[in-house]
């Protein structure tokens, strides 16, 4: 009984320590290149290289993608209404994650590697970073179908640009997709919305 006792608690012990959001440094809001520069640079690159983005990377990107910019609440990306309805979940190799902008963290929601799962062309399967933007339905609540179809794509468009200017100006590769497997992205995460658009990001190859 002991035996079993002790091994249960070393696996949920394993398990916790799989499972686990993972906090972000504080976001460098200095720095990278002038608008002009970054915006002539800003071009779509299907080629990635399998090596990490560091958390300092991480952070950064994903609060130039739709972080808090003001004391406000708001974001870096315009929303209707200031809905704030997209949500990026940040697909990995080890793990699917959900961007929190209020805490700068990467909240924990599926284990494993899901970017074959999720995204349909070979070449993002070798990018470390997966990002979905997600419009999220409760956030939208009221609104007839058309209109609430049209302002999350628009405002969908406004976080993927955030994301190739920093990429522009960080000297990393993107490229916004349609093509995702939207009802399989669904059922793994359980969320009420739709997939929008994936972009994956990665160094050079």
């Amino acid at each position: 009984m002991k035996k079993i006792f002790l091994v249960t608690m070393i696996t949920l012990m394993v398990c916790a320590l799989k499972a686990q959001d993972v906090k972000l440094p504080t976001p460098n809001k200095k720095g990278g290149k002038p608008l002009m520069e970054a915006l002539s640079e800003r071009k779509s690159n299907r080629e990635f290289s399998e090596k990490e983005l560091s958390n300092q990377q991480l952070s950064d990107l994903l609060w130039a993608a739709n972080g808090i910019s003001r004391e406000d609440g708001k974001k870096t990306a315009p929303s209707a209404r200031n809905m704030q309805q997209i949500d990026i979940y940040v697909f990995t190799a080890k793990g699917v994650y959900l961007y929190d902008a209020k805490e700068n963290a990467l909240l924990y929601k599926k284990e494993g590697d899901f970017r074959k799962e999720a995204a349909m062309q070979p070449f993002t399967h070798a990018a470390p970073v997966l990002l979905v933007f997600v419009a999220n339905y409760k956030r939208m609540e009221g609104m007839p179908e058309d209109a609430r179809d049209m302002y999350a794509a628009t405002d969908c468009g406004n976080v993927s640009q955030n994301v190739y200017l920093y990429c522009s100006s960080a000297g990393l590769n993107t490229v916004a997709l349609g093509s995702i497997h939207r009802d399989a992205i669904q059922k793994l995460l359980n969320y009420d919305g739709k997939a929008i658009l994936g972009q994956p990001v990665g160094f050079p190859k």
